[in-house]
């Protein structure tokens, strides 16, 4: 197998999926038919170049932490400023410019809402511009996977709702140790998981074990490479949203995530009066040309066209890292 094949497939085959092995990519070389060196060589290779962001989990909003969609109206001048203000905030895991008045829109994920809340208002006190607060209410399709060859990856579209997720899952010491030595990805070794035992205080069996308990209990969506789109030629990206009534808007959501094209559906609350839209998705493509081709699709075929509707075209990346859910414990 040549060096791009090898690429294609490490990064194509196993963006889901990850072994939750003693040895996992000794398993991946195996299926690849190389060396186990050879897999962690390159991830860290990719992970250097910026196409890879880390290997690990994916965990699914509001399961674990408390997270939310926001937004500045950032006058133009000051657009560069706002967005290091708000990068420098841990809390804050993905910042983009995007094409409207409200023009800058980031991800805060903290421990829990008060956390949540505080991060927010320090932004909006610090920016001094006015704040969208747009928390999840439902999730129709949540998976940024995509196939190299031109679709999106495999994915199963249902409703999870998100209004009371503190109480679907609660996270003990142990958890919490296990979350804060993971968030941040697993570490290019040959057995990641018993590093990751020791920094958990925890055997490695009972990290797998775990790690596994949590994909059954869909805290975790996903495990495995986690990649960054604009890297892989992903430069298009379109954050659609509509003015849908209430009763239509399950119906609609689901209509939308079954395309494979969409990588990302939920419904989110309003803040009226400032902004008026509950149905959120959104369009990865290699140029604007085939996403717009996409959301009319959405549109045609979903029945969208009597709704209120906006396209919010990225147009730079600020910021793009993996959430971090859990505190670390300080040492003593």
């Amino acid at each position: 197998m040549n060096a791009v094949d090898f690429e294609m497939r490490l990064l194509n085959d196993f963006q889901r999926g990850f072994p939750l092995t003693s040895t996992p990519f000794r398993d991946i070389a195996q299926k690849l038919q190389v060396e186990e060196q050879q897999v962690i060589g390159m991830l860290d290779q990719m992970q250097h170049a910026g196409s890879v962001s880390r290997v690990g989990a994916v965990f699914r909003p509001n399961r674990v932490g408390a997270s939310t969609l926001a937004a500045l109206a950032v006058p133009a001048a000051r657009l560069e400023e706002v967005a290091r203000l708000v990068s420098t905030h841990p809390e804050v895991n993905h910042n983009y410019e995007r094409e409207h008045h409200y023009n800058l829109w980031f991800v805060v994920t903290a421990t829990d809402e008060q956390r949540r809340a505080a991060v927010l208002r320090e932004i909006e006190q610090e920016s001094g511009c006015p704040l969208l607060f747009l928390p999840m209410l439902a999730d129709y399709h949540i998976d940024l996977g995509f196939d190299l060859h031109g679709r999106s990856a495999g994915k199963k579209s249902r409703v999870q709702l998100a209004a009371k997720p503190a109480q679907d899952f609660v996270a003990q010491a142990r958890d919490k140790n296990l979350i804060a030595a993971i968030q941040n990805g697993l570490p290019l070794v040959s057995r990641p998981y018993a590093e990751i035992a020791e920094q958990a205080e925890m055997s490695e069996q009972q990290v797998i074990a775990r790690l596994s308990e949590m994909q059954t209990a869909d805290v975790i969506k996903r495990m495995g490479i986690i990649v960054r789109h604009h890297e892989l030629g992903y430069s298009a990206n379109a954050m659609s949203v509509w003015d849908v009534a209430d009763e239509q808007v399950d119906a609609l959501g689901q209509c939308i995530s079954k395309y494979d094209f969409v990588t990302l559906c939920y419904r989110r609350q309003r803040q009226l009066p400032q902004w008026r839209y509950n149905l959120y998705c959104m369009v990865h493509g290699r140029d604007r040309e085939t996403v717009e081709g996409h959301l009319q699709q959405l549109i045609t075929q979903c029945g969208l066209q009597e709704f209120p509707h906006e396209v919010l075209f990225s147009t730079r990346r600020f910021k793009q890292c993996g959430a971090r859910y859990v505190e670390p414990a300080k040492a003593a």
